[in-house]
């Protein structure tokens, strides 16, 4: 089954969302441990990949079809 770029991006956005929200959880609980850091930088990549997935999305929506 093939995904489109947009639905890959929401979710992406999704995850990051629910990885920072957990590390801010970890970070009130038990303070900045390796957890963490490796929650907070999941979160950060997921984010990035969401934003790029979406523009990816409306670029290829832009491009003319032959």
């Amino acid at each position: 089954m093939k995904q489109s770029p947009l639905f890959s991006g929401i979710v992406y956005l999704v995850l990051g969302l629910l990885f920072t929200y957990v590390a801010i959880l970890t970070v009130n609980e038990t303070g900045w441990g390796f957890f963490s850091y490796l929650l907070v930088l999941l979160a950060t990549f997921d984010i990035g990949a969401g934003i790029r997935m979406i523009q990816f999305h409306f670029k290829l929506k832009n491009v003319p079809k032959k």
